[in-house]
């Protein structure tokens, strides 16, 4: 990584399957980038991801020196064969095998017991690992033909909203690293659901693309973790401590529904400018006409969580590049798709509701 270098960017047209690109000149060097040592960033069906050789100390510790993250938040390592994780975890448990069955390759990382295969500052000292199975064909081809398990946070400077086109980590990243895999957005939108499944219950660390509903539907008891309400001392799963996801203006989260949840941030906003604010507005299509602020941003349709999911992080960079410096954002039922968006607005207001 030669910090200050412009990263080199390959266009790939996501249309084809990983079996194809993994032929594609692109995917041979970003591999043997990766093999010897560098950081590559790539499309999931989630978010960008920012790769290095999980087994490498060396080339992890790049991953926190370029996006600036601290070192005792664990990172999710990503494999292109589900045979990998015979070399990586000490067991898989029934409901770990009918998760893989079910969502791999898919949006749902499994928090294992690990075997000590890979660097310390990937499991941030503890005794178990992230792991997943990208669906998206890029991520999978890339995986494949470099042959390693990967490293890879989102391709953010951290704390920043998670970047779901390559423009953004061109953004925050684009002078860190050594190569970005450009594929266009990605489909998801929020990251990887995370379930510890080494104890005797599965336990939800962090929602995502797989609803919590999906994941009792296939093993039937899944906990949900008290940190998910509150901060915790030591992170078991990416995103569980620290303010994420945010942008750079002060964020509020304001609690309500309907005609009344209109009014109050019409309200809101109206006072805020008049003290000499710049505000943002972050809705829906349905209410995107319905407000007066310096900018209002609509991140989807209310009837179809995935496409709030998928263009709420692209939203919030839009704030930014405005230059907004107070954001009022609605709400959403904390139910299915939406109690991953609720979460990761309650993450980039730093837990500020007004309710």
């Amino acid at each position: 990584m030669d910090v200050g270098k412009a990263a080199l960017r390959w266009r790939i047209e996501p249309n084809a399957d990983a079996d194809e690109l993994r032929d594609h000149p692109a995917i041979s060097e970003a591999a043997r980038i990766l093999r010897e040592g560098g950081l590559v960033a790539f499309p999931t069906e989630t978010v960008y991801g920012l790769g290095a050789d999980a087994r490498s100390e060396e080339a992890v510790s790049k991953i926190f020196i370029a996006k600036g993250r601290p070192a005792d938040n664990p990172l999710i390592v990503h494999i292109g064969h589900v045979s990998q994780l015979e070399e990586l975890v000490r067991e898989l448990p029934p409901e770990g095998e009918a998760l893989i069955r079910r969502f791999w390759p898919g949006p749902l990382t499994l928090v294992l017991p690990h075997k000590g295969a890979v660097a310390r500052k990937v499991t941030a000292g503890l005794d178990t690992v992230g792991v997943r199975m990208p669906s998206h064909p890029v991520a999978l081809a890339l995986l494949q033909v470099s042959g390693l398990p990967v490293a890879a946070p989102s391709a953010n400077r951290s704390g920043r909203p998670s970047p779901t086109d390559a423009d953004h980590v061109w953004e925050d990243l684009g002078d860190r690293i050594d190569a970005i895999l450009d594929a266009g957005p990605t489909g998801v939108g929020v990251e990887s659901t995370v379930v510890d499944v080494a104890g005797s219950t599965p336990m939800l660390l962090r929602p995502g693309g797989v609803t919590l509903e999906e994941l009792r539907e296939t093993v039937g008891e899944v906990r949900v973790d008290p940190a998910l309400e509150g901060e915790v001392q030591q992170p078991r799963s990416p995103g569980m401590k620290y303010r994420h996801y945010a942008p750079a203006g002060e964020m509020w989260v304001v609690d309500g529904s309907g005609e009344e949840l209109v009014r109050r941030i019409r309200r809101l906003a109206e006072e805020a400018r008049r003290a000499g604010r710049k505000v943002g507005i972050l809705t829906t299509e349905e209410n995107r006409f319905r407000y007066e602020a310096d900018l209002v941003v609509p991140c989807g349709r209310r009837n179809d969580p995935e496409s709030v999911a998928r263009h709420l992080y692209r939203a919030l960079r839009e704030m930014d590049r405005a230059g907004v410096d107070y954001i009022l954002a609605e709400t959403f039922p904390a139910t299915g798709l939406f109690h991953s968006v609720m979460n990761r607005l309650l993450k980039a207001a730093g837990g500020k509701v007004i309710r």
